[in-house]
């Protein structure tokens, strides 16, 4: 499971990259969780948190991102922040891409400010 995990969570880095951002750490690991990408989005840093389905018939990855995840995502990334003080004062945003099909050629959706941290 977590080698198809690995797989997706890359694939959809290089989809990200395609589209203009960069990647600056994957599975990036804090006390409270791990951040699956954290990637550059212009002057932006933007967390990625990567939910692969092989098909909606129970919902789509973001459904699965709950209040207990997303709070969990702001402490890793806020972790993030505070070992990277570079990237303090940086504008951030939380994104989800939902992956499915075919682990080995997913399709992905991608969701630009799924959720804020004030949210969480």
């Amino acid at each position: 499971m977590r080698g198809r995990g690995a797989a997706v969570e890359a694939a959809a880095a290089r989809h990200l990259a395609g589209a203009g951002l960069r990647l600056l750490a994957s599975n990036a690991a804090a006390r409270f969780g791990e951040l699956d990408l954290v990637m550059l989005d212009g002057a932006g840093l933007v967390f990625v948190e990567v939910r692969y389905r092989r098909s909606d018939r129970h919902g789509g990855g973001a459904a699965s991102v709950d209040a207990r995840k997303r709070r969990r995502l702001v402490l890793a990334a806020g972790h993030f922040l505070a070992a990277h003080p570079q990237y303090r004062e940086t504008a951030c945003r939380f994104d989800v891409v939902e992956a499915s099909g075919d682990p080995d050629a997913p399709e992905f959706n991608w969701i630009r400010d799924a959720f804020r941290a004030d949210d969480a």
